[in-house]
């Protein structure tokens, strides 16, 4: 059916001026904040940059107001973090102290970030749709008594149609 919700989602995002804008603007933020004591981004401000970005993105971007209403918290932003350390270094063990993120790859980190955070989002809303009207046919189809080809094939229908609001969730 195409490419998963996490990666529509990223797609969307690097092909938006708005997000690598504010992922430019964040960066320098945390920059200035240090004095440009350092030639990134430390761990430890990882989450302010991440709250100021979120507040930056949730100003320009719908998709971000709509399905991140809000920062992705400590742990998300630590196992992003981590994941890109390890992809970076090429499986080294725990970050050094001294690491630093260039402004690449904090873009990186927050389109991982931000992606898996919307997707994520999206699912557990369809999965609540899905449930609930799956519950409701099948109530009716107790009430009606239709053959059990019938239910399958009305909640098979129903769960593509949630499916296909998903893509429309991400594009619009």
């Amino acid at each position: 059916m195409g490419l998963s919700a996490s990666k529509r989602v990223r797609a969307h995002l690097e092909a938006s001026p708005q997000f690598s804008s504010a992922c430019n603007s964040a960066y320098a933020h945390c920059l200035s904040l240090t004095q440009h004591a350092f030639a990134g981004i430390k761990p430890y401000q990882l989450c302010s940059a991440v709250d100021q970005l979120h507040r930056l993105l949730s100003n320009s971007l719908p998709i971000i107001s709509k399905w991140a209403a809000r920062p992705p918290d400590r742990d998300r932003v630590d196992r992003a973090f981590r994941s890109l350390i390890r992809t970076r270094e090429s499986g080294s063990m725990a970050a050094r102290e001294d690491t630093v993120l260039d402004e690449s790859e904090f873009e990186e980190l927050a389109l991982e970030l931000f992606a898996e955070c919307v997707a994520s989002n999206m699912e557990m809303v369809a999965l609540k749709r899905f449930a609930v009207g799956a519950v409701g046919i099948g109530g009716v189809g107790a009430a009606l008594k239709p053959g059990s080809g019938v239910l399958v094939a009305a909640i098979a229908a129903y769960a593509l149609g949630i499916g296909i609001d998903l893509h429309r969730w991400v594009d619009g």
